[in-house]
This record gives C-alpha cells, sequence and structure tokens, in this order.
C-alpha cells in the first residue's frame, strides 16, 4: 500500500488523524493533512482505507501494490 495525500485540497476535516494517527497529522498553522508514513505496515492498511474512504474533498489517495506471482 502507497498513500499519497493532496494538501490543496484537504477541508482540515481531521477524519484521516482520527481514524489512522500513526499515518497521518494536521499541521498546527492551517490544519491540513500532514503524512507521516507513505507505506504502513499491513496492520493499518484498513484505518488507513477508512480515513481514505471519510475524506470529504478526496484529499487521500491509496494504490494497493499488485503481488507477483
Amino acid at each position: 500500500m502507497h498513500i499519497t495525500v493532496n494538501r490543496e485540497l484537504c477541508a482540515g476535516s481531521g477524519n484521516c488523524v482520527v481514524n489512522a494517527p500513526e499515518v497521518f497529522d494536521q499541521d498546527d498553522t492551517e490544519g491540513l493533512v500532514l503524512l507521516r508514513v507513505t507505506q504502513p505496515p499491513a496492520d493499518l492498511e484498513q484505518p488507513v482505507e477508512l480515513a481514505a474512504q471519510l475524506c470529504p474533498v478526496g484529499a487521500i489517495d491509496v494504490v494497493r501494490e499488485a503481488i507477483a506471482r
């Protein structure tokens, strides 16, 4: 899993921080999203997915990496 955020879209709602505080934070000035981890461990995938779904402006992109066979 790889995560990117678009701070220009961010509305500062904080849903990402509430659901995955190990991965997301908000800056002290504008309250906009800060990405702490771009590739979280497997145990954080579900909270990250939820954070992305709950983002009211779609500022979080989650790309699942394909498993090579």
